[in-house]
């Protein structure tokens, strides 16, 4: 089965990208699963309530679901764990891993209750999730204070852009003695 991304609001699917609707005819074929993404989803978003309300950081909530069983609920800990990596996705996505003993979650579906940043989307497709699905969309976020980046990077604009990094790649031996790295270690380190 093909990997599905889909927006959601209380009410109704408001986008969706998956190889079910490239084929109408075959519509009769696909489950709604709107009752049961819905039930997933509102855990996510409970999740972003439970955060806030006990102080571990933003209003993000996510749940990891294999055979519609919920594998681990998380929210953003980003305050608790003094880690600003530690976004709900990311902290779900760790927690599964555990749980399961495995790094990738091929099996596995992701809910969270806003679409999720960069760095996140990047976790999601490392751990080889399956599916995502979310409820607001980033602007929703941004609308409240956090980093306008998380729009621009995903729609591959420049309108909110703010954060100013300077990037430079290493020429030379640098550039030479870090990409040695991975011929030395090729095989010594399979990844799957």
């Amino acid at each position: 089965m093909a990997a599905e991304l889909v927006a959601v609001d209380s009410t109704r699917v408001v986008e969706t990208i998956s190889v079910a609707n490239a084929f109408a005819e075959r519509q009769d074929a696909v489950p709604n699963n709107l009752d049961r993404d819905y039930n997933f989803l509102s855990k996510a978003v409970e999740e972003a309530y439970k955060g806030v309300d006990c102080g571990d950081g933003g209003p993000f909530g996510a749940v990891i679901v294999r055979k519609d069983e919920v594998i681990i609920s998380s929210h953003n800990m980003v305050l608790n764990q003094t880690d600003p990596t530690a976004h709900a996705e990311v902290t779900a996505i760790r927690d599964a891993c555990k749980k399961l003993g495995q790094i990738e979650l091929s099996d596995c579906e992701i809910y969270t209750s806003c679409e999720p940043c960069p760095m996140c989307f990047g976790a999601i497709h490392l751990s080889r999730i399956k599916r995502l699905y979310y409820g607001a969309k980033a602007e929703a976020a941004i609308a409240i204070g956090f980093d306008d980046f998380i729009a621009d990077a995903i729609r591959g604009t420049g309108v909110h852009q703010k954060a100013q990094l300077e990037i430079k790649k290493a020429d030379g031996q640098g550039a030479i003695m870090a990409e040695q790295v991975f011929e030395n270690t090729r095989t010594k380190f399979q990844m799957y």
